[in-house]
């Protein structure tokens, strides 16, 4: 990975996420969908170095493979509060990119909260949660639950957010070698779009699922062939709109021992599900 310089005055972490369920129960008519959708973060995250400039320029030092300066959630995010904050500083940027892209795990998304959560402290803007998660909502639908950086059912198109405890189990997440482009599958003619609108109990208390995977496993035979290859004996689920899938366990030796059984095969990682994001973590442990 990339090491971040010593000029970076802010090094934070962007984590990734899980869709412990996804249902989608309808579609407005600009084209968005009416999800409801539950949120856990996991203890493994991007991460970003942030710097003052005093010319206004917004410059990104790790660009990705494949995605314009300019189209980076990165610079748009610090574009975005620049206008809106009408700060007249800029930023230097450097990103270690450990998060899939396509992958459901909202790298591209905790990367521009992340951004936004930075700035907001090295510009010295001191705008609240809300503010931000108004303002990242402009650049996606996930942005607002990482600025909040709490586990939380989401409705709407995922933005309305309601905090809730969960357990915190280990996680083997899958990756195949596969980015998905969430527009193609909710776009998709065969995607569910009539799932009942259900209340928070019941969410939580019924078996989970995730409406888009039968979508991904035809539209992507990276993926039908990573879960086919996955050990029977637990459980594996689709993240968002994938790659990734995922199966929680209560004791970590479980889930390292879980991913030996397919390691040599398919990538994978082991991660602890949070309630809390690390970012905020970060934060608070710099008196942010």
């Amino acid at each position: 990975m990339l090491c971040i310089p010593a000029q970076a005055e802010l090094v934070l972490p962007a984590p990734a996420k899980l869709n412990l369920f996804l249902h989608v129960i309808g579609q407005r008519e600009d084209g968005y969908h009416h999800l409801q959708t539950l949120f856990q973060f996991l203890d493994y995250s991007d991460e970003i170095g942030l710097a003052c400039r005093q010319d206004g320029q917004i410059i990104l030092h790790t660009p990705l493979a494949g995605v314009e300066g300019k189209d980076n959630l990165l610079v748009r995010a610090a574009k975005r509060l620049q206008e809106q904050s009408g700060c007249r500083l800029g930023a230097d940027l450097w990103l270690n990119k450990r998060l899939p892209q396509g992958a459901g795990l909202g790298g591209g998304s905790s990367d521009a909260a992340t951004v936004l959560q930075g700035l907001n402290r090295l510009w010295q803007l001191n705008l609240s949660s809300e503010q931000l998660a108004a303002l990242g909502l402009q650049l996606g639908a996930d942005v607002p639950v990482f600025i909040h950086g709490k586990a939380a059912l989401a409705f709407g198109v995922g933005e309305q957010l309601q905090p809730v405890d969960l357990p915190e189990p280990w996680f083997v997440v899958a990756v195949p070698p596969v980015s998905i482009s969430t527009a193609a599958v909710f776009s998709d003619p065969n995607l569910r779009r009539n799932s009942p609108k259900l209340s928070a109990d019941q969410l939580l208390s019924m078996p989970w699922r995730n409406d888009c995977e039968p979508v991904v496993l035809a539209r992507y035979p990276q993926v039908r062939r990573a879960l086919a290859m996955l050990p029977a004996q637990a459980e594996f689920r689709l993240t968002g709109t994938g790659a990734c899938l995922f199966s929680g366990f209560a004791k970590k030796e479980d889930a390292d021992r879980m991913l030996r059984l397919f390691a040599v095969e398919l990538k994978g990682f082991v991660a602890k599900g949070l309630n809390r994001s690390p970012l905020h973590h970060r934060l608070k442990a710099k008196g942010a």
